[in-house]
C-alpha cells in the first residue's frame, strides 16, 4: 500500500521548480542589489511539496548524504510541507550555523540536490532555494528569539578566522558548552563571505545577522587581532586548551607572463576586497576608489571570476569579458552564477588563453594578447586539457584586467608555528578529523584543503569540532608524525 501511495505522489510531481523571482537582467546589470528575490511562504511550500520524502536503503543515496554539514533534509522539508517553518529551521540549525549564507551560494546542484530522487527525471527539489527562504523567514519573524546555551564545561577554545570554517567550530562547540574566542585579521567577521562574494549575491547584512547569531551562543569575536603579528599559536596554547586554525587562503596566484606589472592588472582578491569589504562601490560615501576602465578582462572560469565579471560591469565598464581556456562545459563556476553573467552581458572568450600584456609608453595597459585552444586529452583534474593552436593569436583592447586564477593557503601561521607541518602547496597537514602535526592544535578549511566551496569548509569545520570535542572531553592523545607523512587534500 506504502508503495502504490508512492507511486501516485510521484505521478503527481510538478515536474519543474516553482520560479525564484529575480532583478530584471538590464536593470540588475548596474546596481548592487540582489539578484535572486528570494520565494514567498506559499511557493516555499509548494516547493516542498514536490519532495517524495525518500528513505536511505542500502544501496540508495539520498539528498543529505550530498551535504557537508550533516543536514537531516527531509525532515526539514517535511515540517516545510505542514508551513512549520519554525519547526523547520530548528532542524536546520542543528547542524547549519549559516544556512542564509548557504542558501545563496551553496553549490546544491552538485551536491544534495544532485542526489535528488526527483532530479533523475524531473528537476530536482529546490533545496538551497527552501533553506534561504527559512533563513530569512527566521530573521524576519524570530529575530528576538531566545538561543539556548548549555551550561560550560570549562573547556576553552580559541579559533583563528573567522570565515566559514572557523564559524561553524565556534557554533558547534558553543553549542557543547565550550568557551570559545575568535581571533579575526580584519575588521569584519565572515572572512570570504565579507571581503570575496559580491553584495549582490549575499549581502552583508546577511553575513552580519548570522555572525551576530554566533554570537548570541556565547562566541567572543575579536577583531583587527592578526594571529602570527600579536600572538602566535603557541602563544594561544598557553591560555586555550585547544586552537582551531582557518585562516582561509588569501593568497592571490599570478600568470607570471609578460606585462603582469603594467598599471591596471590586478588579482581578483584586491579587486573583490576594495569593492566588498572597502566598500568602493558606494565611493565616494566610503573613501576607497577602484579603477575599472571601458572594458575590463577577466582571466579565469571559477565563480570568482564570474564575481569579478559581473562586479566590474556594475562599477561601470561598458564591456567585462572573461577569457578562460576552456569549453563552456569545463567552466568550474555555477552553472547558476554562468547564467546570470550571460543573461548580464558578459562576453565570454572561450577556448582562448593570455599570452603577454602590452602597455603605452606610461605604463598602462591598453592590450592583452591571447592564444586560441583545442582541447586535447584528459588531465589529472579528468577535464579535457586545453592545446594551442599555434598562429592564432590575436589582441583585445582594454584597460583593466583581472586575474582569477585560484588563490594559495595564507602563509602567516604556517611561518610563525615552526612545528606545524605544512604541504607541498603550502597547506597546512592534517588528518580526517582537521588534526595537525602539533598537539592540541586543528585546522580546516581553505588553510588546509586549498581553495574550495564555502559549504566545504563548513563541513572541514563540523569534522573537526566533533574532534576537538573529544579531544577536550577524552584527551585520547595524539596521533604520531607518521599521519602526516603524506599530507594534504
Amino acid at each position: 500500500m506504502a508503495e502504490e501511495e508512492k507511486e501516485k505522489k510521484k505521478s503527481r510531481i510538478v515536474p519543474k521548480k516553482y520560479p525564484m523571482p529575480e532583478q530584471d537582467p538590464k536593470e540588475r546589470g548596474r546596481n548592487f542589489n540582489e539578484v535572486p528575490l528570494g520565494q514567498d511562504a506559499e511557493t516555499a511550500v509548494l516547493e516542498a511539496k514536490r519532495c517524495l520524502q525518500c528513505k536511505r536503503g542500502p544501496n540508495r543515496k539520498i539528498c543529505m548524504d550530498g551535504c557537508p554539514v550533516e543536514i537531516d533534509i527531509p525532515a526539514f522539508i517535511e515540517k516545510v510541507q505542514e508551513a512549520d517553518f519554525s519547526g523547520a529551521i530548528a532542524i536546520i540549525r542543528e547542524k547549519q550555523n549559516l544556512p542564509a549564507v548557504c542558501g545563496r551560494v551553496c553549490p546544491y546542484e552538485s551536491q544534495c540536490e544532485g542526489l535528488c530522487i526527483v532530479g533523475k527525471k524531473n528537476e530536482p527539489v529546490g533545496i538551497g532555494r527552501l533553506e534561504r527562504f527559512l533563513a530569512d523567514w527566521e530573521r524576519r519573524e524570530q529575530k528576538h528569539a531566545k538561543i539556548q546555551v548549555p551550561p560550560s564545561t570549562g573547556k576553552t577554545v580559541a579559533v583563528v578566522g573567522a570565515g566559514p570554517a572557523g564559524l561553524t567550530v565556534a557554533g558547534d562547540l558553543a553549542k557543547l558548552g565550550h568557551a570559545v574566542t575568535v581571533f579575526e585579521a580584519l575588521q569584519y567577521s565572515g572572512g570570504v563571505l565579507v571581503y570575496g562574494i559580491p553584495e549582490f549575491r549575499l549581502p552583508k547584512e546577511i553575513v552580519y545577522a548570522e555572525v551576530d547569531y554566533i554570537k548570541k551562543m556565547g562566541v567572543d569575536i575579536r577583531n583587527d587581532y592578526v594571529v602570527g603579528k600579536l600572538d602566535t599559536v603557541d602563544d594561544l596554547l598557553k591560555e586555550y586548551d585547544v586552537v582551531f586554525v582557518a585562516t582561509g587562503a588569501g593568497l592571490p596566484n599570478w600568470t607570471n607572463l609578460e606585462g603582469e606589472n603594467l598599471n591596471g592588472i590586478m588579482s581578483a582578491n584586491e579587486f573583490l576586497t576594495r569593492t566588498n569589504l572597502m566598500k568602493a562601490f558606494k565611493f565616494p560615501d566610503y573613501d576607497t576608489p577602484i579603477r575599472v576602465g571601458e572594458t575590463v578582462v577577466t582571466i579565469g572560469g571559477g565563480n570568482v571570476a564570474m564575481d569579478c565579471a559581473r562586479t566590474a560591469l556594475r562599477l561601470g565598464a561598458k564591456e567585462s569579458v572573461i577569457l578562460y581556456r576552456r569549453s563552456d562545459a569545463e567552466l568550474p563556476a555555477r552553472r547558476e552564477e554562468i547564467h546570470h553573467a550571460k543573461e548580464e552581458g558578459i562576453r565570454f572568450e572561450l577556448l582562448a588563453a593570455p599570452v603577454k600584456f602590452m602597455g603605452d609608453d606610461c605604463g598602462n595597459l591598453r592590450q592583452v594578447e591571447a592564444l586560441r585552444m583545442e582541447l586535447g586529452e584528459p588531465d589529472a583534474s579528468g577535464r579535457r586539457r586545453p592545446v594551442k593552436i599555434d598562429g592564432s593569436n590575436f589582441t583585445i583592447d582594454c584597460q583593466t584586467l583581472l586575474v582569477a586564477i585560484g588563490q594559495s593557503p595564507n602563509p602567516l601561521v604556517p611561518m610563525t608555528t615552526p612545528d606545524l607541518k605544512t604541504t607541498k602547496w603550502g597547506t597546512i597537514a592534517v588528518d580526517g578529523e582537521g588534526r595537525t602535526s602539533k598537539k592540541g592544535v586543528f585546522a580546516g578549511g581553505d588553510i588546509a584543503s586549498g581553495a574550495a566551496t564555502v559549504i566545504l569548509a563548513m563541513g572541514d569545520g563540523k569534522r573537526a569540532a566533533r574532534a576537538m570535542h573529544t579531544y577536550l572531553v577524552e584527551d585520547q592523545g595524539w596521533p604520531g608524525p607518521e599521519a602526516f607523512e603524506q599530507p594534504g587534500k
